[in-house]
């Protein structure tokens, strides 16, 4: 018998799709509900989120991905776009709708002499770096390896080249994009300069990127890896000071957290506040050392894995997400003694097993980008906080959800704003955070043209234009 599967939404006709018929149909793998691999290929980075989509399909090409998208748009199912499957709303799945998986799409094309790669977005950030990384060359993602290189790039890149590079959307040159018709657009700077500016930090609200084009840098050895520092109020202040004084070359990730039961950690300090610091410089390897050396001196180290090595070494592999999450994230523009005591206050308030605040220092290369430039409209900010309680027991979760968001309005500063790629499903309002003022007029207007019904909705959702309610 034809194994079939009913594919249909309440606002259009029942459609009918046989499995068989699809997997003639695409050069990808078509997995069903009941095939055997299917609950391995839903779950996604976040271990808390358990949804059943009626189809997901690892598209082959760029070809598959229209077909799917067609398949989306002719039977109103919800389509889950997934790249590396990180997003903290679990965009990447969806309850009863389509999975569109990108994962088996890795071919990576690298031109060394011109320094520019052609990259599918099936792709992971540690996959590519660690090719890239065989030319001595780079392109800046985020800091974790099995992020997905489309979805970070889309929202806009912030990791560990941010200061001396600029955020990833900065070295993006073009793209091939499936549009909500199911057509495939090359957009670049001269065509289609609308949807080139706003897929860098739009999100997925625009279509389904298959392949960026990149801007390669010469990264080749860096001084790099972790500092572990008592976490008391004046090392907090003085590592900010120092992260904003640091050259360019410079990029730094403080997470404020509970010292780990870990080998490294001596045991009188576990469960005691450190500054677990990731720290990457992309330049000469003396002056590394001395931009490295203040940061030394603000206590004595706990742990130290500092030093010279390749750039790929900073991606270590990673395990999947906590099951149990809240976070918030926001941009402020000064830590002083004030504002560290605060964090440390509302770290050791928290119930939760482990609470983290993280502090990323920007500017540099990201801030020489002029706002408009981009859909990401946040260059001028200094620093972006992310706040997180990991915890064991769903019911405790409102307790947890009280802390993050007074944590979160204690450190409030200036105007609000949130980075589109570290928001959960926080709602409408939250977005438009990440996308203020004319920047959410010009991305709705764009979406208007490019996906007039909402086909792309699973994201952090910029409706389009023409069907926004007055």
């Amino acid at each position: 018998m034809t194994k079939q599967t009913r594919l249909t939404s309440p606002e259009t006709n029942p459609t009918t799709i046989s499995i068989p018929e699809l997997r003639a149909a695409l050069n990808g793998r078509v997995i069903a509900p009941d095939d055997a691999g299917y609950d391995e290929a839903r779950t996604v980075f976040y271990g808390g989120i358990d949804r059943r989509p009626a189809v997901i399909i690892r598209v082959a090409s760029a070809a598959d991905v229209s077909q799917v998208v067609s398949l989306a748009r002719e039977t109103g199912l919800d389509l889950a776009v997934r790249s590396g499957g990180h997003s903290l709303a679990g965009y990447s799945v969806s309850d009863g709708g389509i999975v569109l998986d990108l994962s088996d799409m890795k071919a990576l094309q690298i031109d060394a002499e011109q320094r520019t790669a052609w990259a599918e977005t099936g792709l992971t950030a540690g996959e590519y770096t660690s090719v890239a990384g065989t030319y001595g060359l780079a392109t800046g993602f985020g800091d974790t390896s099995s992020v997905g290189i489309g979805g970070i790039t889309l929202g806009g890149g912030v990791g560990y080249l941010v200061r001396k590079y600029g955020l990833t959307i900065d070295d993006l040159l073009a793209a091939d994009v499936v549009t909500a018709d199911g057509r495939l657009l090359r957009v670049d700077a001269e065509t289609h300069p609308d949807l080139f500016w706003a897929i860098r930090g739009g999100g997925g609200n625009f279509g389904v990127a298959t392949r960026f084009r990149f801007r390669l840098h010469e990264v080749d050895t860096i001084v790099g890896g972790m500092l572990l520092l008592p976490a008391t109020p004046d090392v907090i202040d003085s590592f900010v000071a120092e992260a904003e004084a640091a050259p360019e070359e410079l990029s730094t990730i403080a997470n404020i957290m509970p010292a780990p039961p870990m080998p490294f950690v001596p045991a009188e300090h576990h469960g005691r506040l450190i500054i677990m610091a990731m720290l990457v410089h992309a330049g000469e390897l003396e002056a590394g050392e001395r931009a490295i050396a203040p940061f030394r001196a603000l206590a004595t180290p706990l742990a130290d894995t500092i030093g010279p090595k390749p750039y790929p070494e900073m991606y270590e592999p990673t395990g999947p997400g906590p099951d149990e999450e809240v976070a918030r994230s926001l941009f402020i523009d000064s830590v002083d003694s004030r504002v560290a005591e605060t964090i440390v206050g509302h770290l050791h308030a928290s119930t939760a097993p482990l609470a983290v605040a993280q502090l990323r220092v920007l500017g540099g290369a990201m801030a020489r980008v002029p706002a408009e430039a981009t859909a990401f409209a946040h260059r001028k900010r200094r620093i972006m906080v992310a706040l997180g309680a990991v915890y064991e027991h769903r019911e405790e979760a409102a307790v947890h959800e009280d802390w993050v968001t007074g944590f979160a309005a204690a450190l409030g500063q200036g105007d609000a704003g949130v980075y589109a790629n570290f928001l959960g499903d926080e709602g409408e309002a939250r977005v438009r955070e990440a996308y203020p003022g004319s920047t959410w007029d010009r991305l709705a207007a764009i979406k208007g043209r490019y996906d007039p019904t909402n086909l792309f909705r699973l994201n952090q959702n910029i409706a389009p234009a023409t069907t926004r309610k007055p």
